[in-house]
């Protein structure tokens, strides 16, 4: 119960949290703020076809099997954008370790929770802008138009090697950082 009780803070800590039960007692508001993520191309699913040859229950003894359908994507690349503010931070008590656990999550979220569905999904880049002002040095939006996703050819992607990713034109290798705007720096972790 402590556990889950001292997630529960922390998650509310990085991200906010409105909270109601029977007494409205107001409004976190979380320095982490992640936006939906969306296709680079647009994506289309393929249908399979699942059998099931358990019974599961006695009313089901006399059937040999279940059938169902299964659809996935062959491949896709999804861009997100995420945005932390100082600001907030301070206000929560998020810091800096906090901020390098968040990242490290980012990195690796998909590394210890394979599935059928998710079997080969994984971060092919984590783009982080750091600013020296606690209220930024340069617009988000600004700064994420000059980070670019672009295929490579003509042919229907079906891995990460169909894509390029370049800062105002230049391929960031992980680990290198660059100035991305005054005051500003841009770092790809992975």
């Amino acid at each position: 119960m402590d556990y889950i009780a001292h997630v529960r803070r922390d998650d509310i800590r990085s991200f906010g949290a409105v909270m109601t039960t029977e007494v409205n007692c107001g409004q976190v508001r979380g320095p982490i703020q992640l936006a939906f993520a969306r296709s680079v191309d647009p994506i289309v699913t393929s249908e399979h076809s699942v059998t099931r040859m358990a019974v599961t229950n006695e009313k089901d003894l006399e059937k040999e099997r279940t059938m169902g359908r299964k659809f996935t994507v062959p491949y896709g690349l999804y861009r997100a954008h995420g945005f932390v503010s100082a600001h907030l931070a301070r206000q929560t008590g998020f810091d800096e370790a906090d901020l390098e656990l968040f990242f490290k999550a980012l990195e690796q979220m998909f590394e210890h929770d394979r599935s059928a569905a998710r079997g080969e999904m994984a971060t092919r880049g984590l783009y982080v802008f750091r600013h020296d002002a606690e209220l930024g040095n340069a617009p988000a939006h600004a700064l994420f138009d000059r980070l670019t996703v672009e295929r490579s050819g003509d042919a229907i992607a079906r891995d990460f090697s169909a894509y390029s990713v370049s800062f105002h034109g230049k391929a960031l290798a992980p680990g290198e950082s660059a100035a991305a705007a005054p005051g500003v720096e841009l770092t790809r972790r992975c």
